[in-house]
């Protein structure tokens, strides 16, 4: 197994999120299943936990894609914790943003595909993506709060693991610094993920989206949204895309997938 030197991580965590516990896993089918069945069978007393895998068999993307990864080749993990925001809206787009200013304070090389993908800005093509689920607490203590399992996948090394497919193409983190391995990369970013987390169920998203707008990689492209398409004009308060139509309405698009080729 790396070097993922837990004792050193869960000191740096555990004062963002007391009661933390840090799991490292050989191998697992999906960190957020792993998690979402501990809460079905186990209740709320294990959270909040990190939970990071080596390798996955049956890791999910959105829309029911597979995300394959092979040793070492990508960063894979799931935090779970009870969390109890005023407005859930835009929270996938608040967790890209932490984890990009983690890995790239300047802004230069990481950026923000609406609605939960990291891209490496320079190439135009995908370094990861973010799956965020929910289910109720057994004994909730306030009234709107539920467990959410955030998981994250990074890509470490440049090539596509075996099995893999991505349209937009594939690259690692190695693009941003060689030196990166997977222990590296959490080391900065789940920090950053857990300082932001604590300020989004105050705040929600609208203090983020002139961070979100600078990183944005789809603002002034044209795009196709499920049945929509026009030219990408941000996002709003809510996290919802903002699409300039060929008639000169705008449209917010709620959810669904982002094409960037021709439409």
């Amino acid at each position: 197994m790396l070097n993922w030197d837990a004792e050193t991580l869960w000191l740096a965590l555990e004062p963002l999120a007391p009661g933390l516990s840090i799991e490292v896993l050989p191998q697992c089918g999906s960190t957020n299943t792993v998690l979402l069945e501990r809460a079905r069978t186990a209740g709320d007393a294990a959270y909040p936990c990190l939970l990071v895998t080596e390798q996955q068999t049956a890791g999910r993307g959105r829309l029911g894609r597979q995300w394959w990864s092979e040793p070492g080749g990508a960063l894979m993990f799931s935090l779970s914790l009870p969390y109890a925001p005023a407005d859930w809206s835009g929270l996938s787009l608040a967790v890209g943003l932490a984890v990009a200013e983690a890995l790239d304070e300047a802004g230069t090389l990481i950026g923000l595909k609406w609605p939960n993908d990291l891209w490496l800005r320079h190439e135009d093509r995908k370094l990861g993506g973010i799956l965020i689920e929910t289910t109720a607490l057994v004994a909730p203590a306030t009234p709107n709060a539920r467990l959410a399992v955030i998981g994250i996948g990074l890509n470490i090394a440049p090539q596509a693991p075996a099995g893999g497919s991505y349209n937009t193409g594939y690259a690692g983190l190695q693009a941003v610094d060689p030196r990166w391995d997977a222990p590296t990369v959490l080391a900065r970013v789940a920090p950053a993920l857990l300082r932001l987390l604590n300020r989004f169920e105050s705040t929600g998203l609208a203090p983020l989206t002139p961070a979100f707008a600078a990183r944005d990689v789809l603002a002034g492209r044209e795009v196709r949204a499920g049945a929509e398409q026009g030219r990408a004009a941000g996002i709003d308060a809510s996290g919802n895309l903002l699409l300039q139509t060929a008639a000169g309405d705008l449209q917010a698009v709620f959810s669904g997938e982002v094409s960037v080729r021709p439409c």
